[in-house]
């Protein structure tokens, strides 16, 4: 799934996305992490992986982000 970074703080090595609809995803330091990044800038094209089981309670969207990358073509 394809997002637009919003927020990063590099301390925490955490942030939020915004899916293509316009809803904010928080991601944590774990699915930074995982896609081997090492900076991300607001307004970055990025790829997500979510696990739609987990749910996130602070968004209510019903999904967690596991991965952030750059997007690639």
């Amino acid at each position: 799934m394809q997002a637009t970074a919003y927020t990063y703080d590099p301390e925490s090595r955490s942030g939020q996305v915004l899916l293509d609809d316009g809803t904010p995803v928080p991601f944590d330091a774990a699915a930074f992490d995982a896609g081997g990044l090492r900076l991300l800038r607001p307004g970055q094209r990025v790829r997500i992986e979510t696990d739609a089981d987990a749910g996130n309670a602070d968004t209510g969207t019903g999904r967690r982000i596991t991965l952030v990358t750059l997007q690639t073509f």
